[in-house]
């Protein structure tokens, strides 16, 4: 016991003098290399962790994206005209959506002017249709787009195949391009499929000869394919084609033709412009008309 405290009672040595703190001119020697070499592979770390981190978000990014808002219809700044946000129709009470899965044959219930694409930002209504807010048009108005040697067959085809109804609107943009869009609704969507109006074989006023829009396949192959989304070249909605006039084109102008099945409804798309019809607005209004009709 005695030693014990003996023990506890010792003195303890001094602890040896802190070193004085460096004064201004003090050298503070380096780092031993094994130190440097530390730290330049934490600054390394952190950095790749960062670049990780950002790269994550950018493919995050992209994968959540609209196709819109990606290449191919796609970037802005690209050509594409300034349409209005689209609004699709109210459908009579109790009426089913066209893709819904109570409505097998995709009938439209609504109203069929309602529709139609609205023309884009600053656009003239065409003179030709006289449709700045959509209207019904008859069939003759209709078939006034065909070289007129086809015109009594396609009048034929369309009394003895069930059409319904056919709504169209015009317009004119500052660059020069006139735009018609016609909707043709028919009493099934196997009329539909018997319309001979729209197809590589078309005789149009200007254009007697047509070809593959080869841009538009082209495009569409590179689009990754996604169920249900209608934003893409992948069409939610039927078949789509699109063509074009050889160049150089018959005259000074050019035509373009887009054609749209969508369930009971048929889409005729012309546009015409004084040289070349743009890329990229000729495919912008099918998609957007395609979204409409989805």
């Amino acid at each position: 016991m005695t030693e014990q405290n003996t023990a506890d009672t010792a003195p303890v040595a001094d602890a040896p003098d802190a070193p004085p703190a460096p004064d201004a001119e003090t050298v503070v020697p380096a780092a031993p290399k094994d130190r440097r070499k530390l730290f330049a592979a934490l600054r390394w770390t952190a950095a790749v962790v960062v670049f990780a981190a950002a790269g994550t978000g950018v493919a995050y990014g992209i994968g959540q994206a609209e196709r819109t808002d990606l290449p191919g219809l796609s970037t802005k700044g690209d050509g594409r005209w300034a349409y209005p946000v689209l609004a699709k129709p109210a459908l009579p009470a109790g009426a089913p959506l066209p893709a819904g899965k109570d409505n097998k044959d995709e009938t439209h219930y609504a109203p069929l002017t309602g529709l139609l694409l609205p023309a884009p930002e600053g656009a003239e209504p065409d003179a030709g249709l006289k449709a700045d807010k959509g209207q019904v048009v008859s069939t003759d108005a209709f078939l006034e787009e065909y070289a007129p040697d086809s015109r009594a067959k396609l009048k034929e085809g369309l009394e003895n195949e069930g059409l319904r109804q056919i709504a169209a609107r015009g317009w004119t943009t500052p660059d020069g391009t006139r735009t018609h869009v016609y909707l043709l609704r028919f009493h099934s969507s196997g009329f539909v499929n018997a319309f001979r109006g729209c197809d590589i074989n078309t005789q149009l006023v200007g254009a007697p000869a047509l070809e593959m829009d080869l841009a538009w396949s082209k495009v569409k192959s590179a689009q990754p394919s996604m169920a249900g989304e209608a934003v893409s070249y992948t069409l939610s909605s039927g078949g789509t084609s699109l063509y074009q006039e050889p160049k150089p084109a018959n005259g000074d102008e050019q035509t373009k033709l887009g054609c749209l099945q969508a369930g009971d409804v048929q889409a005729v798309i012309l546009q015409t412009r004084k040289g070349e019809v743009a890329t990229v607005p000729f495919h912008q209004t099918v998609v957007l008309q395609s979204q409409l009709l989805g």
